[in-house]
């Protein structure tokens, strides 16, 4: 990547009772599905299309590894807002860095460094991943 500044991309999402426990806070959890929306969503912003890549191209991607910091409480009707940032790529893996804040105050709830790898989807096995989608991942 060049030494310019790129925007982080950055997924809106509000917490809903099933995300929460009996006192309205979130469920550990359920931020991993936090987390999971919006690399989905980078992907998506990006023109990788999860379906469309699996179906045409044979792989898929899984989490391998995963260090979740919780750092405050996300409640009941919270407006967050949850950063997915491509970081690193290195043989058959990939890394993300992940931040859920909340709007208004910009209370950082949690970070989140995340491990993926591509597979073969028909043989499970790791695959390198395709440098077209590496260039897409770095714009």
């Amino acid at each position: 990547m060049s030494g310019e500044e790129t925007e982080i991309f950055t997924w809106p999402m509000r917490v809903y009772w099933e995300d929460t426990d009996g006192g309205g806070v979130v469920y550990h959890s359920r931020y991993l599905n936090f987390f999971e929306r919006a690399r989905s969503e980078l992907l998506r912003a990006k023109g990788i299309h999860q379906m469309e890549l699996k179906e045409n191209h044979g792989f898929i991607w899984v989490v391998t590894e995963m260090n979740v910091k919780f750092k405050r409480a996300a409640r009941l009707d919270d407006e967050l807002s949850v950063s997915a940032d491509f970081r690193w790529s290195k043989g058959v893996r990939q890394g993300f860095e992940q931040v859920i804040t909340r709007m208004g105050d910009d209370a950082v709830i949690a970070t989140a460094e995340v491990t993926a790898v591509m597979l073969h989807a028909d043989t499970m096995k790791p695959a390198r991943m395709p440098d077209w989608i590496k260039q897409k991942l770095e714009q």
